[in-house]
């Protein structure tokens, strides 16, 4: 294999230099587990050291030379030794030798495996580290046995000794991209982060297994895992070294955690011998984790698992599994997911039998949302005669499997009577769901609405209107919707699910008209209800997080939005593979970071829901718009333009609800192409059409894109009573006070200061929106104000280009129409020149420098300062980071 990029381990590559380089020059050992990057991070600190200055010798020990005096210096000392000298002679003679080889240079020596190291050398490497011009750093594995002479090392002061971590989630996902050549997504990295454990090694073996598999492939840019594993050879080879050679009662107790884990340890003292535990726990197989009240033994690297189940005779897993299952019905299963662990048992050991705890286990793995454990349960149910119940579940965990039409025809097989209203009406809403967001079918709405008119049971006809509810809001029918919505509340008959589905319609329509507090309380009244409807109806989690995303977003609640993409539904979503899940969390954080200038995190966090939803059509056309705007604001029109036209492709017609995103990305992709005034033409028809709709909260951040575009004096909407129409910035006053919150005030302030021509009000809104975390749109109303400020020659330039420049610094990459139009066209010598000007260069030596006339130089200043509004060089150096893109602040 080729070596890989060196990522991460900036703390502790820092301590090693500083230990060869400073002053005293205490060398430093790094202890670790086999494969933590020790040799590594040992090769990559001394590779930098200026051989001009330093003496490297590098020394790698081995077994094969352990047994053989200064076996582990063949490297660096001559082959024939002086004969005749007592062993304390030859060791000064080695160092003499060092010492003349170094020439007068500080001797670095650079010992990887010193524990291997035969004593001879030992003694020798100690020798060096107490000579004046020398110092060691080196590496040892855990658990081994180190010659005294290196552990009196940092036991006597000569060196520091230092444990090297695994690799943290950030440097897992860096050196993922580093193996692969490009980003991974999020729940793929920390699965593979989670699996190797930190350890870059086994990490590497890893993606080389699922690449050479096809489980690891790229889409849109980002490596997507599937998370299903083949181990390679060298991967099983590896482990197995880790594991060692196991006494029959130990591998009996590794097996036994490694298909049953989490296992508690009194189950698993009653199932195996108490020695052998003892003996497991000792050789670092398994550890014992402390769960509320219960001590639990799990493995102790996720690696084991995956390679003791598959060495396994098919036999003896299956008599495991029923082992298992029999040890915890025996204790009572007192958890609660111990059903679901036991259903597992038994389905794998081919015992079971009983239909009920299949779909209930079934059930459990669906709140979860562990897509492809649910499936298998439900399917077994199914197999195992579980009934309409079982056909139902199995249908409804399908659809989130993107698996529609294998979906209908479960359903369609278990068609049940007329008569049994109860039943029927979740046929027809699961029916339904599977063909209106599954397949597309607009015409699923009118067909449900007409069958459930025939219903007489209250109870079925309210779920039977919940869905309708929701289907109808997302068909863009928002009287409609409310209206049924409604009356499923106001209906008593009407289940715990079905009220809350009807609730969140509520809710969504409340955030789109502005009412934003009004739904936040809708929301939290779901979401206290969860554990009531969570079994009948998990997939409504969807619903809340759509309506809870959608009032965040449109209330710039970039803190909220962290609050929702860090709770345990993503979390669950990510582990479970619930893709609609896990892929509108992933728009909400591109969303945030794009609001904060983050064009890098916004533009991944877009490709990975791209990635996560390709295969679903509910929020493709959603994610594909926000990687549109996240390449508008790179200024990347091609990706922008691809993006939109991908968007196009793949929004879902039942989804129409989110159109108002869409349009907006359209906008901002015409303008990232240099259209403004197309830009600005579809961003009135946006509002005028979100008006009629009674969209106040998207229509607000619409006329705000008109602001950001330079359009806030513009006419817009209809003529109004007093024969006149509203200018943008007008309506946007107008709508500040109807909408909740604090973004609409301040929206209407950006919006007045730009059509007063206030620098002051301009910087003072940008350190609102700062504030906020909305760095981008602070730095978009601060370079207003420098826009006025350098038309204006004001004196006030210096002390607001410093406000851009910080808030660019905020940013990385950003190129908006707003930057670009506060920014001065100078001519590359003229900036140049500016450039070497601002460093304190004097008009001879810049003249010097670029090969010009002292005069040519002055004259290039002076159309500086005019473009720039400036009276001098001493206001210089500020206007140019102020300078968006060229400044050093912009990017990445």
């Amino acid at each position: 294999m080729t070596p890989w990029r060196f990522v991460g381990r900036t703390m502790e590559l820092d301590r090693l230099r500083a230990a060869v380089t400073g002053t005293p020059a205490r060398g430093v050992f790094f202890t670790g587990s086999a494969g933590i990057g020790k040799s590594r991070l040992l090769r990559e600190g001394v590779h930098a050291l200026p051989a001009q200055e330093y003496a490297v010798w590098w020394i790698a020990a081995g077994a094969t030379t352990a047994a053989i005096p200064f076996g582990g210096l063949v490297q660096i000392l001559a082959v024939e030794q002086p004969s005749g000298l007592p062993p304390a002679g030859i060791l000064r003679w080695a160092v003499e030798t060092l010492q003349q080889e170094a020439t007068g240079r500080r001797i670095v020596l650079a010992v990887d495996d010193a524990h291997l190291l035969d004593p001879p050398s030992a003694a020798l490497v100690h020798l060096v580290a107490r000579a004046e011009n020398a110092c060691v750093v080196g590496t040892l594995r855990d658990g081994e046995q180190i010659p005294v002479p290196i552990r009196a090392l940092w036991t006597d002061g000569l060196v520091e000794h230092a444990e090297l971590s695994p690799l943290a989630p950030t440097e897992t996902a860096g050196l993922l991209a580093a193996i692969l050549g490009g980003p991974v997504d999020d729940g793929s990295a920390d699965r593979l982060g989670r699996l190797s454990a930190g350890n870059p090694l086994l990490l590497r073996e890893l993606v080389h297994a699922a690449q050479g598999s096809g489980e690891l492939t790229p889409r849109y840019g980002i490596w997507t895992w599937t998370g299903r594993l083949e181990l390679a050879p060298s991967l099983t080879d590896l482990i197995d070294v880790r594991i060692g050679r196991l006494s029959p009662e130990v591998r009996a107790v590794v097996e036994l955690v490694a298909f049953g884990e989490p296992l508690g340890l009194r189950l698993l003292d009653t199932a195996a011998d108490h020695t052998a535990v003892e003996t497991a726990e000792e050789r670092g197989l398994i550890t014992m984790v402390r769960s509320d009240r219960r001590l639990d033994v799990r493995l102790a690297h996720p690696l084991y698992g995956e390679v003791v189940r598959r060495q396994c005779p098919v036999s003896r897993t299956r008599r495991l599994h029923a082992e298992l299952a029999a040890l915890l019905e025996g204790a009572g299963k007192r958890r609660r997911e111990d059903l679901l662990r036991v259903a597992v048992w038994r389905l794998d050991s081919g015992t079971a039998q009983d239909p009920s705890m299949l779909v209930n286990a079934a059930e459990q793995a669906f709140a979860r949302y562990d897509v492809p454990l649910a499936t298998r349960l439900a399917r077994a149910a199914l197999a195992a005669d579980g009934g309409f119940h079982a056909a139902e579940l199995l249908a409804t965990i399908l659809m989130f499997a993107d698996r529609p039409a294998e979906a209908l025809g479960v359903l369609d097989a278990a068609a049940p009577e007329e008569e049994d209203e109860e039943r029927l009406s979740r046929w027809l809403t699961a029916r339904g769901m599977v063909s209106y967001w599954g397949l597309s079918q607009e015409s699923t709405v009118e067909e449900i609405a007409r069958r459930g008119a025939r219903l007489t049971d209250l109870a079925a006809k309210a779920r039977i209107h919940s869905f309708e509810a929701i289907m109808r809001l997302h068909r863009l029918e928002a009287p409609v919707a409310r209206r049924l919505a409604q009356g499923v509340l106001d209906r008593p008959a009407a289940g715990t699910a079905a009220r809350e589905l009807a609730r969140c319609t509520i809710a969504h329509l409340q955030a789109v008209q502005g009412q934003l507090c009004r739904s936040a309380t809708t929301v939290d009244l779901v979401q206290a209800k969860a554990a009531s409807w969570r079994a009948d109806m998990p997939y409504l989690q969807l619903a809340v997080e759509l309506a809870r995303g959608t009032r965040l977003a449109l209330s710039g609640d970039l803190a909220g939005i962290d609050r929702l993409v860090a709770d345990e539904f993503a979390d669950l979503a990510d582990a479970g593979d619930f893709r609609l899940g896990s892929g509108y969390l992933a728009i909400l954080r591109a969303y945030a970071a794009r609001l904060r200038g983050r064009s890098e995190t916004a533009l991944r966090a877009a490709l990975g829901a791209c990635a996560i939803l390709a295969t679903s059509r509910v929020y493709a056309g959603l994610a594909q718009a926000e990687r549109a705007q996240a390449a508008a604001l790179r200024g990347d029109a091609r990706q922008a333009v691809e993006a939109m036209a991908e968007a196009d492709r793949t929004h879902a017609p039942g989804m129409a609800v989110l159109y108002p995103w869409l349009e907006q990305a359209r906008a901002a992709t015409l303008a990232a192409t240099g259209d403004l005034p197309g830009a600005v033409a579809h961003l009135h028809g946006l509002v005028d059409r979100l008006r009629a709709d009674g969209f106040a909260g998207h229509e607000a951040l619409a006329l705000h894109d008109l602001v950001r575009l330079g359009a806030a004096p513009a006419a817009t909407g209809p003529t109004c009573s007093d024969a006149n129409r509203r200018t943008v910035a007008q309506r946007l006053t107008e709508l500040s006070e109807r909408i909740d919150g604090d973004l609409p005030p301040l929206l209407a302030r950006h919006a007045r200061a730009a059509v007063e021509g206030s620098p002051e009000q301009l910087l003072s809104v940008a350190d609102s929106f700062l504030d906020r975390g909305l760095a981008l749109l602070g730095a978009e109303a601060a370079a207003g104000a420098v826009h006025l400020l350098r038309q204006r020659r004001s004196p006030e330039i210096g002390m607001a280009g410093e406000r851009l420049a910080f808030l660019l610094g905020c940013c990385d990459t950003v190129q908006t129409p707003a930057l670009r139009a506060a920014t001065p066209a100078l001519s590359e010598r003229e900036w140049e020149v500016a450039r070497l000007a601002a460093e304190g260069e004097t008009s001879r030596a810049i003249a010097e420098r670029l090969f010009l006339s002292a005069r040519t130089v002055e004259n290039h200043l002076q159309r500086v300062y005019g473009k720039l509004g400036l009276t001098g060089r001493a206001e210089l150096k500020a206007a140019l980071r102020a300078i968006p893109g060229r400044g050093g602040t912009t990017s990445s």
